[in-house]
């Protein structure tokens, strides 16, 4: 049986995925339960590209590897993560991988990393697809191979499919990585920080691939990355992670023009503009919390020049307009954003 074979339909109405309250604790050497991520709510419909986007340690790349079974040994996992309708929490591991190679496709940050030194690239890219296709032979395999290689524009795939991973640049692995993940046609990809370590041109070059892949295999993307920037032109809608929670999602186009959350504001402000201005690239003061010394009230307030008494007391609601939702004491409230306030943001900053 191929992987395709065993695939079954969305639902009607029904998203893709559905996680709902997801949670990753640790256990720390007190005994004491530490929460990495803390209730994860978000949606992924058919052929969707959402954007997962917060700092580094926000818990954007550990909550979706722990939706897909991939939290580390000493995780624990909690909450619903729905695919197609099936459960996925608490899924025997066997059914995981199988669900992981055939239905969804992962890229994973560091291509060099994850791919094997000793194998080469043709092989690597057949593994993936003997697991999930019983039946294949090697001829059909390596057909399978060379064409996953074009797909992805690798030059010579006639010639490389015989090389190892030390033989491609860092552009060409991730390619190889892009490859091994559309391998057995999956519906829905993940894609961790896929243009970290790369240049600018080449990072380029990867997110359009992803969205020429997308358009041409009728994916849904998750994109995760920690760069407004990177997912302004490529992603439908965006959610934005601050210490394990989803602080603001909007439809991308409404989150540039109108972000809730003064969070979203700093990652907006953060984008360097080519305006030809000597001013200092603004970043956000001060830096995540640590597990473990999660401030009271909303986590973002140590951090934020509009926090009033309520913040530091009380966890803030999440306040809907229409689609777009953001959990802010001050999300109704917060000044109009345009040019003019976002320049007063980072020239402010200093003082709050």
């Amino acid at each position: 049986m191929s992987a395709s074979d065993s695939k079954v339909s969305v639902p009607d109405g029904a998203p893709l995925l559905r996680i709902r309250g997801l949670r990753v604790d640790f256990q720390s050497r007190d005994g004491s339960s530490l929460s990495a991520v803390r209730g994860l709510d978000i949606d992924l419909s058919k052929g969707e590209v959402l954007g997962i986007v917060g700092e580094s340690g926000s818990g954007k790349s550990l909550g979706m590897l722990a939706s897909l079974g991939l939290q580390p040994r000493n995780a624990t996992v909690s909450g619903s993560v729905s695919y197609k309708g099936r459960e996925l929490v608490g899924r025997p591991g066997r059914e995981m991988r199988a669900l992981r190679g055939a239905e969804i496709g992962m890229i994973f940050q560091d291509p060099l990393s994850s791919l094997n030194p000793v194998m080469t690239v043709g092989d690597q890219i057949r593994e993936a697809l003997f697991l999930h296709n019983g039946g294949m032979s090697k001829k059909q395999a390596t057909e399978r191979v060379l064409e996953l290689l074009r797909l992805v524009a690798i030059p010579q795939p006639d010639r490389r499919i015989n090389q190892y991973p030390h033989e491609f640049s860092g552009g060409m692995r991730q390619r190889v990585m892009i490859a091994m993940a559309i391998a057995n046609n999956p519906e829905l990809l993940v894609a961790d920080e896929p243009t970290t370590a790369l240049d600018v041109t080449v990072q380029a070059q990867i997110m359009l691939m992803l969205r020429d892949l997308k358009e041409k295999l009728g994916l849904a993307l998750v994109l995760i990355t920690h760069d407004l920037g990177v997912v302004a032109g490529h992603a439908d809608r965006v959610a934005v992670i601050y210490a394990g929670q989803v602080v603001e999602e909007a439809e991308v186009r409404e989150l540039f023009a109108n972000p809730r959350h003064p969070y979203t504001r700093g990652l907006i402000a953060s984008i360097p503009k080519l305006t030809g201005s000597e001013d200092k690239l603004y970043s956000i003061p001060g830096a995540p919390p640590m597990l473990g010394a999660l401030p009271g009230g909303c986590a973002f307030h140590p951090r934020c020049a509009h926090a009033g008494e309520i913040c530091s007391r009380v966890a803030p609601p999440t306040v809907e307009f229409g689609n777009h939702r953001a959990a802010c004491h001050f999300a109704e409230t917060l000044p109009a954003w345009n040019d003019d306030s976002r320049q007063a943001m980072q020239e402010g900053r200093n003082n709050g």
